[in-house]
């Protein structure tokens, strides 16, 4: 390192509280060792010169604070350059590829480090931010990137072949339609193309070889921007894997494989799929084969510094030992022949793909090493200390939960209290709205000169009189000796941090002509129902038009320009026995006015059902402020901005004097239920009864157990009615129903019965309705005539849908996941008892249950046996249709 100020040692970077990362990265980016960071002598007004920047590697404890830190680092240090390296998203031997998004980030980095002319051009340091498990993994050489880039731009003459056959090479993907990084579609002149390291896809318009824009397009609809921010000059082409599939390559791979586990035989899918030149899912966890001998992160930042997050050494050793567990699982289920139906895994020996703790020390000896830690502690020989004289924020939860002190108060007190000692104070909000109602509160308690900035320097140069508020993903506040930093959560409780997403257009809706197949049915607003039969070239008036050759009945045809798509939508049933319509003809015009007389008659009785259901007078429930709240604070979970939305919304209905009839829609574990919960409280404090209806036993043993824990402390009586429930507790529970002595019943269909009658009934709760059927719903319509009526689903039917959308019924969406709620991935995998068994323990670790589904009863037994060899600890039941109800609840 040029400007290397110390011998390399290890640092204890103490007393460094959540938060301070930006501030000491930054500062070491911009040269300063780690011997003078704000140390309780020296400060930070050093005035020793200008420094050399310096590269600072940042070692986080897992993926969650690297993504925080990112962002952070944009706000309080924008003249850095920030490069992030994430670790893959599979497991350790894993069967799967990561995904393509994560590989681009991580080429993109590696090929950044590369480039020595980007490295000039920066005025201060760089700081890459990685994780445990991805500076541990082993990554390709830089001679692996040195040509690995392709640069266009407009005006450029460029065979699109050549194009293709780059991507290709590199591991793009080819595809009708571009969603993704890493593919691309090509349609005449047209190059859709997601680059590796972008956030969005391009589109290039060709003229024969030259090159005549680069635009940018919307993934989901797959039209581009139309404004000029949209629209590039020149585009870097990057590999979208860390394997290129050439013949030497693909020579290296065949010896080594062949040196490492000897003869191939023929049902070994992976050395056949390579050697033929194609990629095979997965096969990133053989990389070490494909080049002479593999990198590190270390070796693209020689002379970096190191910063290592708190406990990032207990999380190595963690990530070492299961590299080592799962190595031992590939190779001792292999030697016991347990899973012999599973296709063959020849795992590479650990040393070869990822560093062992002998080298991982070897690398921190190297470097000048900082190791965070919020504690104090004592200096020792081998570690130096650096004591930052920073403390945690104020939290100002004493003020919060008293009623009689204003937290805006307490703020204000402690905000002129800092400035008093000559700090700078700045507030973090979240999001733009926060920001605006935490100033609009100071200002209401007399905080005068308020000022909102855009990053950090902004803020220093600002009068220490003057309080800045900016808007940063920051959780937990500082002091230091010269700013306080104040944030959303210290001063309004724990808060959900969301980013927008964008709503995807419905699939019907055809944005170009690639989403069709030759033979697909669509219905011309105009002409009716006709087949698509491809993409033609006509000329008109001289000029070329792209059309879709559309045919009617009688082989009449329609050739539609490519600019008119909105004219057309898919067929939306059964191709089988559809009759296509005549061009010209009076079939489909009278289908047409068939169908919107049909609409109006069906509208007309909507309108008589809602009117009546409007007109009668509903029960007003509204529950006591503080006992609500008290039961509230019982849902474990905070409650994402849509689920307080349809709280609020479902509150409102209650308490409006009207019958209330509105669909609840989310996902599966997005907290429907809690808005039922919520909802039955406030009828059950009113004096009414609460009915919960849902399709399956399972659901209401579920839902039963979930009511009765809420309400357990409560003077209200949970019953359950279901084929699993005696006939004893049956005749019971509905004698309770009718003598009013029970409060809140769920239950299957059975609670449809002849012999239920309710002495108050008040609110119906409806559970995935789409699984009624219609002699169900015609009893569910009798039940809820003058009750208020609450639908939850995550598929809703088209009917009942249309009555949420019309606005007959009212409508609340849940579209935001709970926080740290991973979307699913599916995968299609050969049969692997490893990734079985580790699915298995993973979930039993994590304390739930595993339902492993068979298609066929008779398979049952042998693949019980099957389980019981994999995982012996585990406890395993066999479960049909055919059991007996008692041995089904036991």
């Amino acid at each position: 390192m040029s400007n290397n100020i110390i011998t390399p040692k290890r640092y204890q970077i103490a007393g460094a509280p959540e938060g301070i990362e930006p501030f000491i990265l930054s500062a070491l980016a911009g040269g300063r060792s780690l011997t003078d960071l704000w140390s309780a002598e020296k400060g930070e007004n050093d005035q020793s010169g200008p420094r050399s920047p310096q590269d600072v590697i940042f070692v986080a404890r897992d993926d969650v604070h690297l993504s925080q830190l990112a962002e952070i680092l944009d706000f309080f240090a924008p003249a850095l350059e920030i490069l992030s390296f994430p670790a893959w998203d599979c497991l350790p031997y894993d069967r799967v590829s990561p995904r393509a998004d994560i590989i681009g980030r991580r080429i993109e980095t590696l090929t950044r480090l590369l480039d020595d002319s980007l490295k000039k051009k920066k005025p201060s340091g760089r700081v890459v931010l990685t994780t445990v498990s991805a500076i541990l993994q082993r990554v390709p050489p830089g001679t692996a990137f040195a040509e690995a880039t392709l640069n266009i731009a407009v005006k450029q003459r460029i065979d699109p072949e050549t194009l293709v056959g780059f991507l290709v090479d590199h591991g793009y993907g080819r595809s009708e339609t571009v969603m993704e990084p890493g593919e691309f579609a090509v349609r005449g002149g047209i190059f859709d193309v997601f680059p590796s390291g972008h956030k969005t896809p391009f589109r290039l318009d060709f003229f024969g070889d030259e090159l005549e824009s680069i635009r940018s397009f919307d993934p989901t609809t797959q039209r581009t921007t139309g404004q000029k921010s949209g629209t590039a000059q020149k585009l870097a082409f990057k590999p979208i894997s860390e394997i290129n599939l050439d013949e030497a390559s693909i020579s290296r791979f065949r010896s080594k494989y062949r040196a490492l586990f000897g003869a191939v035989t023929k049902d070994d899918p992976l050395y056949e799929v390579v050697s033929a030149g194609r990629r095979h899912m997965g096969m990133e966890h053989w990389l070490a084969l494909f080049y002479e001998s593999l990198g590190t992160l270390f070796d693209y930042l020689p002379d970096a510094a190191i910063v290592l997050d708190y406990q990032t050494e207990e999380a190595v050793e963690a990530r070492l030992d299961l590299i080592g567990e799962y190595y031992i699982a590939r190779t001792n289920i292999a030697e016991k022949g347990i899973g012999r139906d599973a296709q063959l895994y020849n795992p590479v020996p650990p040393n070869q793909l990822y560093l062992d703790a002998e080298e991982w020390e070897a690398r921190l000896s190297e470097r000048n090493v900082g190791i965070l830690t919020p504690f104090d502690v004592p200096e020792e020989p081998e570690n130096k200390v650096v004591a930052l004289g920073v403390k945690p924020g104020r939290d100002f939860a004493d003020a919060r939960v008293r009623p009689d002190v204003s937290v805006f108060e307490a703020v204000k007190e402690f905000i002129a209290a800092q400035q008093k000692a000559g700090r700078h104070v700045l507030i973090t909000a979240f999001s733009e709205g926060a920001r605006d109602r935490l100033t609009a509160q100071l200002t209401d308690v007399g905080m005068e000169s308020v000022q909102s900035v855009s990053n950090w320097d902004d803020c220093r140069t600002l009068s220490p009189s003057i309080l800045a508020t900016a808007v940063v993903t920051l959780d937990r506040g500082l002091i230091t000796p010269e700013f306080t930093v104040i944030t959303e959560p210290d001063i309004l409780g724990e808060r959900l941090v969301r980013r927008s997403q964008s709503l995807v257009d419905p699939e019907n809706i055809i944005t170009e002509a690639s989403a069709l197949q030759e033979g697909d049915l669509v219905v011309h607003v105009d002409h009716g129902i006709g087949r698509f039969e491809g993409l033609v070239g006509i000329e008109v008036a001289g000029a070329p038009h792209d059309c879709l050759r559309l045919v009617y009945g009688g082989e009449t045809k329609l050739f539609l320009p490519v600019e008119n798509l909105d004219v057309i939508s898919r067929y939306g049933s059964e191709n089988a026995g559809v009759q296509l319509d005549r061009l010209g003809g009076a079939a489909w015009q009278a289908r047409k006015a068939l169908l919107k007389k049909r609409l109006r008659d069906m509208a007309d009785e909507l309108i008589k059902i809602a009117a009546a259901r409007s007109l009668h007078p509903g029960v007003k429930f509204s529950p006591e402020e503080h006992a609500f709240t008290a039961f509230c604070s019982r849902f474990p979970y905070n409650a994402t901005e849509d689920q307080q939305r349809a709280i609020d919304e479902t509150l409102g209905d209650l308490a409006s004097g009207r019958p209330m009839d509105r669909l609840v829609c989310g996902d599966v574990g997005f907290g429907k239920t809690e808005v039922a919960m919520r909802a039955a409280y406030a009828t059950v404090m009113a004096g009414k009864q609460v009915a919960v209806v849902v399709p399956t036993t399972l659901l209401a043993r579920q839902h039963h157990q979930l009511f009765a824990e809420r309400f357990a402390d409560l003077p209200v009586n949970v019953v359950q009615l279901s084929r699993l429930v005696s006939n004893k507790n049956s005749v019971t529970a509905k004698k309770g129903l009718d003598n009013g002595h029970n409060d809140i019943v769920v239950g299957t269909h059975a609670l449809l019965a002849k012999d239920i009658s309710f002495k108050d009934l008040g609110l119906l709760v409806i559970d995935e309705e789409q699984r009624f059927g219609v002699a169900h719903k015609e009893k569910l319509k009798a039940l809820k005539a003058n009750v208020h009526v609450l639908t939850l689903t995550a598929t809703p039917i088209p009917r009942t849908l249309q009555l949420a959308l019309s606005g007959v019924r009212e409508l609340s969406l849940i579209a935001t996941p709970p926080v740290d709620r991973l979307a699913v991935r599916t995968f299609i995998l050969p049969y692997d008892p490893v990734v079985i068994r580790e699915a298995i323990l993973r979930e039993r670790f994590r304390g739930g249950q595993i339902f492993y589904v068979c298609p066929r009863i008779q398979d049952l037994a042998g693949v019980a046996t099957a389980l019981k060899e994999l995982v012996p600890d585990v406890k395993i039941a066999v479960v049909h249709g055919r059991i007996a109800p008692n041995d089904l609840e036991a």
